[in-house]
């Protein structure tokens, strides 16, 4: 009879003793890179290995995905022990069993609820709970019913208002037995998995709720303001130097059409904001940009605006960007970044105000960035699209050519 013997990968104090936690029920709010993926991993596969024969146990993530990196990872784990394989897996469905008691270990998304339903599971884990469906938890909570199969609830934060934050809380008052572990960056630091300088260059590089949701597992509250209060720090007058770079956001519905212009210093140099039938708003934007390089809205209405723009264009370069939720977030987490170090300046205004009253919710794909029901973020736009513009560089091949 063919013997396997299993051994625990090394873990640290603190990541060991959130994830092989005796509770049925464990939430584990993390730090980004801290491990707790690597070590929920270890702890599904001795609940599958010891576990009853032919148990299900289930890795559920957001998207398929993310499930797949879980899937594989495990199997290259297991490719590594000596002697007759241990498991054979199917890629189509993203499935391991194990030889020693046919147990099989499900590597599923949580997008469909409904497909969630039906089993009995004997142990699962649910990772980046967050961004996972509150129904899906409540489907995958029915399979270990029957079981009373024990359940890892990991991921990083990403506000209040969702279920895994408010589960997250009735673990830390110990509700029903459930346990709740909280392991930050430093933790990883001390414990040698991760390196102090680059969590400093990350606290030093992102706005402060990004961080702290990231690296330090705290919660920010929805609609709160990414720029904090640091934008006052960037107020200057007016610069009277000659424009690098537009950033032009096209007007939407009652919106206002407006362009940021940076100078060599990353000082705001020109600002125009109007609402105005498109072809005025085309001759404005061609005279206003002159022989600048400009980074122009292309979402939607302002495609094509930007053809014409690009047709009409004598010595300036206009460039598209389009906006969805992950590239808008990119480009204020950039903004967001450099009014934090005051690496760009702006006078006191529509800019200013916008900046004050901005705001950010999250969704399960992600951080909504907006203005409050009933206002505008068109100079936020603009100004970001400035930022990016100059950061880019292309303004500076254009100068010099």
């Amino acid at each position: 009879m063919q013997e396997w013997q299993l051994t625990r990968p090394p873990l640290y104090p603190k990541q060991e003793a959130a994830i092989f936690d005796p509770a049925r029920v464990s939430v584990i709010e993390a730090s980004t890179k801290s491990g707790k993926t690597v070590g929920s991993m270890a702890w599904l596969l001795e609940q599958a290995w010891m576990g009853p024969r032919r148990g299900n146990h289930w890795w559920v993530a957001p998207f398929y995905p993310q499930a797949e990196i879980a899937y594989t990872r495990i199997r290259a784990g297991l490719d590594t022990a000596t002697g007759p394989k241990v498991y054979t897996s199917n890629d189509t469905k993203l499935t391991i069993k194990l030889h020693i008691n046919d147990a099989v270990m499900w590597f599923k998304s949580g997008e469909k609820p409904d497909g969630l339903y039906g089993e009995d599971v004997y142990s699962a884990v649910i990772d980046e709970a967050t961004r996972v469906r509150e129904e899906s938890w409540w489907a995958i909570r029915t399979t270990l019913t029957a079981t009373r199969g024990p359940i890892r609830i990991i991921g990083n934060v990403k506000g209040k208002k969702n279920w895994a934050y408010r589960l997250a809380r009735r673990a830390e008052n110990k509700e029903f037995g459930m346990a709740y572990h909280h392991i930050t960056a430093w933790d990883a630091v001390e414990a040698g998995v991760l390196e102090r300088e680059e969590i400093e260059m990350a606290e030093a590089d992102l706005p402060d709720d990004v961080f702290k949701e990231l690296y330090l597992a705290v919660a920010s509250e929805d609609g709160a303001n990414p720029f904090g209060k640091d934008y006052r720090v960037c107020m200057r007058p007016m610069s009277t130097n000659t424009p690098v770079v537009w950033g032009w956001d096209l007007a939407r519905k009652k919106d206002f059409t407006v362009g940021i212009a940076l100078d060599q210093f990353k000082h705001v140099c020109g600002f125009y904001r109007e609402q105005k039938p498109w072809e005025e708003l085309e001759d404005d934007i061609l005279e206003r940009t002159g022989d600048a390089y400009a980074l122009v809205d292309a979402t939607g209405v302002g495609d094509p605006v930007l053809d014409s723009l690009q047709r009409r264009a004598g010595q300036a370069v206009f460039e598209g960007f389009i906006f969805s939720q992950k590239s808008k977030q990119d480009l204020m987490h950039g903004l967001a970044r450099d009014i934090k170090r005051a690496e760009i300046f702006f006078p006191e205004g529509p800019i200013t105000n916008e900046l004050s009253e901005f705001e950010y919710t999250h969704t399960r794909t992600g951080i909504l960035y907006s203005a409050p029901e009933g206002m505008h973020d068109d100079c936020v736009c603009a100004l970001a699209l400035a930022r990016k513009a100059f950061e880019d560089g292309n303004w500076f091949q254009v100068d010099l050519w």
